[in-house]
């Protein structure tokens, strides 16, 4: 575990792209293997604006990329951060409840938010209007939500007082994740429903990209689906009933286009529709 630490405390930018750039192609090529479902589109022309948002996220993230690690910093010098208040505990214990709680404010909080207050899910909306989700898709962010997320990002590191390595690994895991779950890909029902009892599995994702409420307002977790199950927010909707984007933006032409994705933020609200049907 020491070693492992140390390795994420100074991980090499080449090792980070290497993560990002592998764990796309890996997932790009498991879709055509094991889809879920067998979109009739061209996937490139498709992966454009995703990767266009992807590109603008890693800008934001690099650019603040010394607040992040000053503010990981100053944390572990005055041992501030609920994982230094708690009482001496095994390494691997402190790095379990660090990512655990990083996972919380640095994602699910802030999707949460996002949700429930209306510009800012203007905002996210630019990540719900993709019509064919896939694991493009995961970093599919407009550059104000990148900013969001990294302010969420950076009080997590401030109330959970987690070090640069616990940061850097969790970030490593969140991109893993985003993709993994976000991937055009069918896992044997009885699999993903296990997977969901203790992380984020695809359908449980992929439930929060269907285009109706109340599904869409659900399933927010990241890496660990404890949040959800704790505080409410899992539901179920089986994999065939799933439509993805957002019913009152329905217009998939406008969903691809960058400059009208960069838009997306300053429309006029409208609320999703409630579906007629629940499931739990």
């Amino acid at each position: 575990m020491e070693n492992i630490i140390n390795y994420f405390e100074t991980i090499p930018s080449l090792h980070r792209s290497l993560i990002l750039v592998g764990g796309l192609t890996f997932f790009w090529l498991l879709e055509g293997g094991l889809p879920l479902f067998k979109f009739k589109y061209k996937k490139w022309q498709h992966a454009i604006p995703n990767l266009f948002f992807t590109l603008t996220t890693i800008i934001i993230n690099f650019a603040f990329a010394f607040v992040l690690l000053s503010s990981a910093d100053w944390v572990k010098a005055n041992d501030f951060g609920i994982i230094n208040w708690l009482p001496q505990m095994p390494l691997w214990l402190y790095v379990f409840l660090g990512l655990l709680f990083l996972d919380f404010f640095g994602a699910y909080l802030a999707h949460y938010v996002e949700h429930k207050v209306k510009p800012l899910w203007m905002v996210h909306l630019v990540h719900h209007t993709d019509h064919k989700v896939d694991t493009t898709t995961a970093n599919r962010h407009h550059p104000i939500e990148s900013l969001i997320r990294f302010g969420f990002t950076l009080l997590g590191v401030f109330v959970v007082g987690t070090p640069i390595a616990l940061v850097m690994m969790y970030q490593a895991m969140s991109l893993i994740f985003t993709q993994f779950t976000h991937a055009n890909i069918k896992l044997p029902k009885g699999l993903d429903k296990a997977l969901s009892y203790f992380i984020v599995s695809p359908d449980m994702h992929k439930t929060h990209h269907h285009y109706r409420l109340p599904y869409t307002d659900s399933n927010y977790g990241n890496i660990f689906s404890i949040w959800d199950r704790v505080l409410g927010t899992y539901r179920y909707l089986d994999r065939e009933k799933l439509i993805y984007g957002v019913d009152v933006f329905p217009d998939e032409v406008k969903n691809s286009n960058i400059k009208h994705l960069l838009k997306q933020p300053f429309l006029n609200y409208e609320k999703s529709t409630l579906s007629a049907e629940t499931e739990n």
